[in-house]
């Protein structure tokens, strides 16, 4: 589903997060290692978060665990849940401003090594949620706040042209539904993802 390899610019991310969220959907999320070692995954669900919104970490007030939410668009925010599972963001709109895209699923180009004894039936679902997709990629804390460019551990690379072709033409179908996993905002229809993907967290 990737091959493109043009970097996503911050100014195309200085956008509200509800404009941003659908259009990740087929960019593509590449992480490179210190060893070397790429791993390339196709983003098939997004949920947007940004002001006035009571889900998202930064309603409340600024604080040392939200700060990158505030900062330009473009670079990285992530945070740990629950004590185990780390979530990443892409952080967009205007500096200053508290918005960012929670990346919940992703669909990986190929199984790292160290996955390889994963059932095949099972290799599909490796990303398919936010805390499954930053276990595969090893995200966590250290790569909060990081610009998402070129030599970068993080990057984003915008959609392939087969791709942007098969959602013009209707053979890819992109959901828009509500979040989940939230105990408030509930109602605000925020949330992308590819239809009949087998990556998806969840289909509700």
């Amino acid at each position: 589903m990737s091959g493109n390899t043009q970097i996503v610019e911050s100014f195309w991310l200085a956008r509200p997060s509800t404009s941003v969220a659908p259009d990740l959907l087929g960019c593509t999320l590449v992480r490179q290692f210190p060893d070397g070692e790429t791993i390339r995954a196709t983003i098939v669900e997004t949920e947007a978060y940004g002001p006035g919104d009571p889900a998202c970490h930064a309603y409340a007030r600024r604080t040392p665990r939200n700060e990158a939410m505030f900062g330009a668009a473009g670079v990285s925010y992530v945070y740990l849940i629950y004590g185990m599972y780390h979530c990443f963001n892409v952080v967009t709109d205007a500096d200053g401003v508290a918005s960012g895209v929670l990346i919940r699923a992703l669909q990986l180009d190929a199984v790292p090594k160290r996955f390889l004894d994963v059932p095949e039936k099972k290799r599909s679902r490796l990303g398919s949620g936010p805390g499954k997709l930053c276990k595969v990629l090893e995200i966590d804390r250290t790569l909060n706040a990081l610009p998402l460019g070129a030599g970068e551990p993080l990057r984003l690379e915008h959609r392939s042209a087969q791709f942007q072709e098969a959602i013009e033409s209707g053979t890819v179908n992109i959901v828009q539904t509500t979040r989940i996993g939230i105990s408030q905002g509930m109602d605000l229809p925020w949330r992308w993802y590819i239809g009949n993907c087998a990556a998806v967290s969840t289909f509700k």
